[in-house]
C-alpha cells in the first residue's frame, strides 16, 4: 500500500504518538517533485549513522534535544531551534533525549 501523503492545505500534526519512540516511527508527511517533509523520531541514544542526500535539508527541533555532527563539529538542537545543511554534506544524528523534528529536503532532479 503507497504512503498517504498530504494534500496541499490539508492540515499536518506533528505531535508523536505514545508509541512513536518505542518503535522509531518517523512518517513522509509530504512529498512533490521538489521537496520532501518527514517528521523524525528519534529515541534516546539511538543514532542515524553518517549520511548525505543530494539536496539542502533544514532539521527544525520540535521536541527533546537532538545532536548533529557535520562540518567537523556538534551541533545541539533544542525544541524551536534549526539547522541548514547544503546538499551533499555527511551529517549523523542523536538524541540526548527522545526528540521529534520536522525535516525539509529539497529534492534535486
Amino acid at each position: 500500500m503507497a504512503l498517504q501523503h498530504a494534500a496541499s492545505g490539508e492540515l499536518i500534526p506533528l505531535q508523536r504518538g505514545d508509541d512513536d519512540i518505542a518503535h522509531f516511527t518517523s512518517v513522509a508527511l509530504a512529498k512533490t517533485g521538489n521537496m520532501e517533509l518527514i517528521r523524525l523520531v528519534l529515541p534516546k541514544d539511538r543514532d542515524m549513522p553518517v549520511h548525505k542526500v543530494d539536496g539542502e535539508i533544514t532539521l527544525l527541533c520540535l521536541q527533546g534535544e537532538i545532536v548533529c555532527d557535520a562540518h567537523g563539529k556538534s551541533v545541539v538542537l533544542r525544541p524551536g531551534e534549526m539547522l541548514y545543511l547544503l546538499g551533499g554534506v555527511p551529517h549523523g544524528l542523536r538524541a540526548n533525549d527522545d526528540a521529534v523534528a520536522l525535516l525539509t529536503i529539497l529534492l534535486t532532479s
